[in-house]
């Protein structure tokens, strides 16, 4: 656990903005004591939730993406902790553990060159090597009894939540992934776009559902994969909100059919929200609160292992508004998984 770095009591009296008659959600949060067994501290506590952030632009950068997603978690973690601590919030739950450290890999892609095959190749070992951390620190807040909440960065960390969940389990897990692509591209070095595959072809990945995927961004050829295997299903977004074909309400019981059978994961990936900043930012998508209704919805199901919110890139726009969009799905998933 070497990338890890703990979010420390001075660092959130730094960032805490505390106001008189008002109780702040970073008020009640805990912290780990900086003692080298994570695993048998977070058995231990008495938490339900376990957030860190992932802030990296690797595994955008090896897919050939814009950069940015790196900014995210301090962008989410400086408004988390200044909503409010009520009943509504359960801030006494939850772990805010910190982050892994990928800085020493960010600083590496400025002598490289998307243009170029040999440094495209570098940058994809980088993110394998991300992987491990990822995964490692995944399997051990799961084997603890408690649930991750993950906060990148790109969606190449989505193979490490699925490798680090499924080996604390000691099975195949289930996925839904709300997004405007798949992230099922071929095995060619790691990326951003291809932790789903990698997972699946590992057998850490059972079932996956891709729910609302855009038409115009998925290659027949992806298509006619997803359409072949029953392991892997999908809804488009404009059967949904163009088209009308199927209801969202009926999309959403369409995803918890096939992913429902076994413990499963969440992504949400900003890309698929309409105007965000991300790597792949869209004109036409969800708006935002279809997207915190499909959070709430499989939140709430006992099957629901982890959330991870990824590819929020905060360095286009206010962060504060980044950081508060991802703070609402956060306390959306705690509010829904814990009722």
């Amino acid at each position: 656990m070497d990338k890890l770095v703990l979010f420390t009591e001075s660092q959130l009296k730094l960032l805490l903005n505390k106001r008189t008659g008002e109780s702040k959600f970073g008020e009640h949060v805990k912290l780990l004591s900086p003692i080298t067994d994570i695993y048998e501290q977070l058995l231990n506590l008495d938490v339900a939730y376990v957030i860190f952030g992932i802030p990296e632009d690797v595994g955008v950068f090896a897919n050939h993406g814009k950069t940015g997603t790196s900014h995210a978690w301090d962008s989410t973690i400086k408004v988390l902790l200044n909503i409010q601590s009520n009943d509504f919030t359960k801030a006494n739950k939850v772990l805010v553990l910190g982050h892994l450290d990928f800085s020493s890999y960010s600083e590496k892609l400025s002598d490289l060159s998307q243009t170029s095959k040999k440094d495209i190749t570098k940058a994809r070992k980088l993110v394998s090597k991300i992987d491990k951390h990822v995964a490692d620190l995944v399997f051990k807040i799961v084997k603890a009894g408690k649930t991750p909440i993950i906060i990148g960065g790109g969606h190449n960390n989505a193979y490490g939540n699925i490798k680090g969940t499924s080996l604390a389990l000691k099975k195949s897990i289930n996925v839904v992934n709300f997004d405007a692509h798949t992230d099922f591209r071929k095995e060619e070095g790691r990326h951003s776009g291809n932790g789903f595959s990698y997972a699946y072809s590992e057998g850490f990945l059972s079932k996956y559902f891709v729910f609302g995927l855009h038409e115009n961004y998925t290659s027949q050829s992806i298509f006619k994969t997803l359409d072949s295997n029953e392991d892997l299903h999908y809804n488009t977004y404009e059967s949904i909100a163009v088209r009308k074909s199927t209801s969202f309400k009926s999309a959403l019981k369409q995803a918890l059919l096939h992913v429902n059978s076994k413990p499963y994961g969440i992504e949400i990936d900003c890309d698929a929200i309409q105007n965000v900043p991300s790597s792949a930012m869209t004109p036409s998508g969800f708006q935002t609160n279809k997207a915190r209704r499909f959070l709430n919805y499989f939140a709430q199901h006992k099957n629901a292992t982890y959330l991870h919110i990824c590819e929020a890139s905060p360095i286009t726009e206010n962060p504060y508004l980044i950081g508060k969009l991802l703070t609402y799905f956060i306390t959306d998933f705690i509010r829904a998984h814990d009722s």
